[in-house]
């Protein structure tokens, strides 16, 4: 590695000898890789559903979900050199038409989905068939088998997230095609919501693992426990917000995932803050607007948009707005490295 306009240039002779031996001298880059703070890694950015779900159909026309393994409009970020919404994750809108089958397939990158639209259909997972009706949330934990399947007479769209950069940067990618379309269904459908959905959960032969167990949660049982706890105070920051928890130990969807359905009130606004954790939102419900960093976003029902790490925003909402997210906070946590900053409410 050469040495671009060193910081030290009288011992310029000394670092092209300690190329040779594949070194670096580490007090010229060392203000690349520690600082006080880091910097958001991306843009704000807004996907506009208008826009893509005409694009979407398109594509459903030209090419079948059996060709594409996936027919998905990847959400790249305009600050990111690489493909991603965020540093540490993927996000892409997926499309099944009616009668189509995305194939069972299986990799090591955690997924989850939430549903836009749909008149019928189902993600299988590991064996268990979750409903898939607008609003549902969708886990899709490491290495499970997932296929996807549209029963009804229009088509299933759905947001994709996925930590694909964070495990393709640490080499942890594997993949692996099922033998049939789809997976053998070996548990009664939503079984998983039945189990584990009461906030009871069995007292024997549950095993543990390091994602929820719960596949599939559905919007209308999510939103009213949102709608309940907004009879409470609201929080400056967040307004009224409630994390996808793991049933087992309170702790967050997937190892990887942190996920979270939040209600802003009409005319709230809440305090700028900014943690190091990078947001991908949806917006289930109303219209609003974002202010992140010097952007401001103006946001409507369906679109998505990021907030990138340590980028301090606020949200307006014009009507009562309810919003999806999801981040890698769980990651950040577990390796002790989350920071957020609040500044007086």
């Amino acid at each position: 590695m050469m040495i671009k306009n060193p910081i030290h240039p009288h011992l310029a002779d000394a670092y092209k000898e300690m190329g040779k031996h594949s070194t670096i001298p580490l007090w010229e880059i060392y203000h690349l890789l520690v600082s006080n703070e880091p910097k958001p890694m991306g843009d704000p950015n807004l996907w506009r559903y208008s826009d893509l779900r005409p694009l979407l159909l398109d594509a459903g026309n030209k090419i079948s979900a059996e060709e594409a393994e996936r027919r998905v409009l990847a959400l790249k970020n305009p600050g990111l050199e690489r493909p991603g919404i965020a540093q540490t994750l993927f996000a892409g809108l997926q499309l099944v038409m009616p009668g189509e089958i995305a194939p069972a397939h299986r990799h090591t990158q955690g997924a989850i989905r939430f549903v836009l639209e749909s008149t019928g259909g189902y993600t299988a997972v590991e064996g268990e068939r979750c409903t898939m009706q607008r609003g549902d949330f969708i886990t899709t934990p490491s290495w499970c088998w997932h296929d996807h399947e549209n029963t009804g007479d229009g088509p299933m769209i759905w947001l994709d997230g996925l930590d694909v950069p964070l495990v393709n940067f640490l080499g942890g990618k594997f993949a692996e095609e099922n033998e049939t379309d789809q997976q053998p269904i070996f548990r009664s459908d939503n079984a998983s919501v039945a189990t584990y959905g009461t906030g009871l959960r069995p007292f024997n032969g549950a095993e543990q693992k390091p994602y929820s167990p719960i596949f599939r949660y559905p919007y209308d049982r999510s939103r009213a426990a949102l709608m309940e706890m907004a009879q409470g105070t609201i929080d400056p920051y967040l307004g009224h917000k409630m994390i996808y928890a793991n049933p087992n130990d309170g702790g967050h969807v997937l190892p990887t995932i942190s996920a979270f359905l939040q209600y802003l009130p009409k005319g709230f606004e809440t305090t700028a803050w900014r943690s190091t954790e990078s947001t991908v939102f949806s917006v289930v419900e109303g219209s609003g607007i974002v202010r992140a960093g010097d952007t401001e976003i103006r946001f409507e029902e369906s679109d998505t948009f990021v907030v990138p790490n340590w980028t301090a925003y606020q949200i307006t909402a014009d009507t009562d707005a309810v919003l999806f997210s999801f981040s890698d906070r769980a990651a950040q946590e577990k390796l002790g490295i989350f920071r957020e900053e609040k500044p007086a409410a």
